[in-house]
């Protein structure tokens, strides 16, 4: 911890959750712009190969990376709209609060995953 301002630095578990949500947005904002800008460099990059996947060696490899970095665009996607709701959820007050059986989100859960929407129990029987 720096010297100097004492309380200047806390631990993640005792910092408001608009500041960890506004960072989070914020990273994943540009984790979005970063593969928005690799993928636009790769499609421009491989638009000079054949679009013959088939008979192209690099064909396959080329479809399969440029699909990998739509899924992780598409995922990054996915996170930051789902910040945007927690951030919703905040300023209505139903932040850190279940959507399914209405008790409180544990702080470790919500450290962990900031737009935790569920409770780990629910989020449990979700998976199975």
């Amino acid at each position: 911890m720096a010297e100097g301002k004492p309380g200047s630095e806390r631990p993640a578990e005792e910092r408001p959750p608009a500041d960890v949500l506004t960072e989070q947005q914020a990273v994943t904002r540009q984790r979005v712009a970063a593969l928005t800008r690799q993928l636009e460099s790769f499609i421009e990059s491989s638009a000079d190969t054949t679009h013959d996947d088939e008979h192209d060696p690099e064909g396959a490899t080329i479809a399969f990376e440029r699909a990998q970095l739509q899924g992780r665009l598409d995922q990054a996607r996915d996170d930051l709209t789902e910040l945007e709701r927690a951030a919703e959820r905040l300023r209505a007050g139903t932040y850190g609060i279940c959507e399914r059986c209405g008790t409180g989100i544990t702080a470790q859960r919500l450290e962990a995953l900031p737009a935790a929407r569920t409770c780990i129990d629910c989020a449990s029987t979700t998976r199975r």
